[in-house]
């Protein structure tokens, strides 16, 4: 039985605001030292599949340069599977831009199909989740199934913003409807599909002739299998999983790693998540800091009097004598200097944040509203950034019209940015 994943990571990710203005989705940092398309590729490895592809798109520079030859995931293999990255290419035809996830895949289907693997699984790349595919494929095998579904129940308050399905008592599929207002059931799509390679190559040639699809797995392709009286069936998922294609998903993820007893078990050694790293030295915190509930990637530095409560920091961030963070998720080589308080907010890679600003607010209050800072910028010195405002990325201090940015305004530079 031969298995080739394919993990859609194209997307542009535009709900993930300023983080995703220079990288795409999957490549966006999570906690601390990972990227979010690294929980996609582990699970793969973990579950022995080393046969990938990956489609990407938008902004695929960091996430080329992230995955590079696929050698921390045990996936740099010339002859046995290994990882390829697959980008948008113009053809002599009518190849180009992915108009929808199926498109992407039929574009590349010719790739994909190639070596006549016995079975398909796509995958998204921008999921938060630890998930064993081998009991999934023993549970399509043993159905006969043409396309099995991952799927997971959820309050139903939040099913509207997935494909949901419904199913009989042996879970084949009786409906899917795609983000419905009123969702007839708790059991969502997960993004994981597990096709036969005959029945997906043949229902995206369909969908590629129809010129009024939007060329997408959940709004064409599944219902049109689910109508046709295809055998689909639902796998019912019990464990962790976030879509985090929004910034309150986004942080709500990393504030559930923070609790207690985390549904997701990064610290589970028999499931590791892998990722590319570089050297740092180790963490610095001295008695006078106080740090409680929170991760401190490699190279952090707490300096004398700091202090650091329910926050994800990523390597090298340098939190000033008596800065303050909270709720807060502070990424790369970023530094938060004396006299700062930053409160539910998402800053981004090398920001600096220069004494007495604060930023955002709100600790405690259930409407969460975050405050997030662009790659490269910097808050000036007495600066205020409210809960629900943002910073676009390059921005330095003459591009502030003034000592305040409100709730719902954006800061954007006025300078020619580089691209790092």
């Amino acid at each position: 039985m031969k298995i080739r994943a394919v993990i859609l990571a194209g997307g542009e990710g535009a709900r993930l605001s300023v983080l995703t203005a220079k990288r795409a989705k999957p490549a966006v940092p999570f906690a601390g030292k990972y990227r979010i398309i690294d929980f996609t590729l582990s699970n793969c490895v973990n579950s022995n599949i080393f046969d990938i592809m990956v489609l990407a798109q938008y902004r695929p520079q960091s996430l080329i340069e992230h995955i590079g030859a696929g050698a921390p995931w045990d996936l740099n293999r010339d002859f046995t599977g290994g990882v390829r990255l697959l980008t948008p290419y113009k053809a002599r035809f009518d190849a180009d831009w992915y108009e929808g996830t199926a498109d992407a895949v039929q574009q590349n289907f010719t790739f994909i199909k190639g070596g006549s693997p016995d079975y398909i699984l796509i995958l998204s790349g921008d999921h938060i989740y630890m998930m064993d595919y081998a009991p999934m494929i023993d549970f399509h095998v043993l159905q006969q199934a043409d396309l099995t579904i991952a799927s997971i129940r959820v309050p139903k308050e939040e099913a509207s913003r997935f494909g949901v399905l419904k199913v009989d008592k042996e879970y084949r599929v009786k409906s899917f409807i795609e983000k419905p207002k009123n969702p007839p059931s708790r059991l969502v799509n997960m993004g994981v599909y597990l096709f036969n390679r005959e029945v997906l190559d043949r229902a995206l040639w369909d969908d590629h002739k129809d010129s009024k699809s939007a060329h997408d797995f959940g709004k064409n392709i599944i219902p049109k299998l689910v109508k046709s009286q295809a055998r689909v069936f639902a796998y019912p998922f019990s464990g962790y999983w976030m879509d985090v294609g929004t910034i309150n998903s986004y942080w709500q993820a990393h504030m559930d790693m923070l609790s207690p007893d985390p549904a997701l078990k990064l610290y589970n050694r028999s499931w590791i998540v892998h990722t590319r790293t570089e050297e740092r030295p180790p963490t610095r915190v001295p008695q006078t800091a106080y740090v409680y509930a929170s991760m401190l990637s490699d190279g952090c530095y707490i300096q004398e009097n700091a202090h650091v409560e329910s926050s994800v920091l990523s390597p090298g961030v340098i939190i000033r004598p008596g800065a303050v963070v909270r709720e807060s998720i502070i990424m790369t080589d970023s530094v938060i200097e004396s006299g700062a308080i930053v409160e539910r907010a998402i800053i981004d890679k090398r920001v600096r944040v220069e004494g007495s600003t604060r930023i955002g607010g709100g600790v405690g209050n259930p409407d969460i509203r975050l405050a997030v800072i662009g790659k490269n910028s910097v808050v000036p010195a007495g600066m205020v950034i409210e809960p629900g405002a943002e910073v676009n990325t390059d921005v330095v201090a003459s591009d502030y019209p003034g000592p305040v940015v409100k709730s719902g305004e954006t800061i954007t530079t006025q300078r020619q940015p580089y691209e790092i």
